[in-house]
């Protein structure tokens, strides 16, 4: 028996044994699809089976790229939005144990919902950033990975609201940028374009790596994965975000500093030709 919200019933599992939801012990991918297929397969499949070897979960024999692909696009199949969609698998320790389990034997659950755009676009509206300085991200290899602890994100998320903010830029141990709530983050100073890298703790995004080849192919642009200041920030000429569903979002104003946006319009439409072109 429980305790579910002041009303004695009988034990549910999903809430008593799930270790996910029990100690955060488990990770997770979002995917895009479109016209059935897996945006940057590869890259989430071996994200993924990285992550899972990072906390010690054992990685089933059938669990191969093919199957990945298989079970999300059988699933946005069966729902009818294989045209456009974002699915998110889930990957959890089996039930056992306290913080110690008792298998690394894991499931996986996958849910999808439709998306309205099949390409990439930038949001024209204005989108207005701060910094979230009441928790910061600890620079560890586990802060790269995209597990279900995230509550600095819920936290911080909470905060941009009650402040009429778009999205919060998130600080690592040192006081250094790492990254947005839902996002990677990109600097133009200059002709450089500068990115946290993934030793400040920052998200390994699947995003972040396809915009990192992209931007290396336009002439007159330096890539760099450097630290970044919050001073740096308002120094910037542009500033932007990125992430797998949205592609790129420009930040139009932090503080009192507005920024244009030309090189996340640049982006955008040498994103969506390499989609094309795959």
């Amino acid at each position: 028996m429980i305790n579910f919200n002041g009303n004695i019933a009988q034990e549910d599992t999903i809430l008593t044994q799930n270790r996910a939801f029990l100690y955060g012990d488990g990770i997770f991918e979002t995917v895009k699809i479109i016209n059935g297929k897996i945006l940057f397969l590869e890259d989430h499949y071996f994200r993924l089976m990285a992550s899972m070897r990072v906390v010690r979960m054992m990685i089933p024999m059938d669990f191969t790229m093919e199957y990945f692909e298989e079970q999300i696009l059988n699933l946005v199949k069966e729902q009818g939005i294989a045209s456009s969609a974002r699915a998110r698998i889930t990957v959890f320790r089996n039930d056992g144990g306290l913080y110690l389990p008792k298998t690394n034997d894991i499931s996986f659950l996958i849910n999808a919902t439709p998306i309205e755009s099949v390409s990439y676009a930038i949001n024209p509206n204005e989108y207005e950033v701060d910094l979230y300085k009441d928790f910061y991200v600890t620079k560890q290899l586990l802060s790269s990975l995209k597990t279900t602890n995230k509550m600095i994100n819920v936290t911080g998320s909470i905060y941009a609201h009650e402040n009429d903010l778009a999205n919060c830029i998130l600080l690592n141990d040192s006081k250094n940028v790492v990254e947005a709530l839902q996002g990677n983050i990109f600097m133009l100073t200059g002709k450089k374009l500068i990115t946290p890298p993934v030793s400040e703790g920052a998200l390994n995004g699947i995003m972040r790596k396809q915009i990192l080849a992209i931007a290396k192919k336009i002439e007159g642009i330096e890539v760099l994965e450097e630290i970044i200041s919050p001073f740096d920030l308002q120094k910037a000429d542009e500033l932007f975000l990125t992430n797998v569903i949205m592609g790129i979002q420009p930040i139009t104003k932090y503080r009192k500093k507005e920024f244009t946006t030309n090189l996340a319009h640049l982006l955008v439409q040498k994103l969506n030709e390499s989609i094309v072109e795959n």
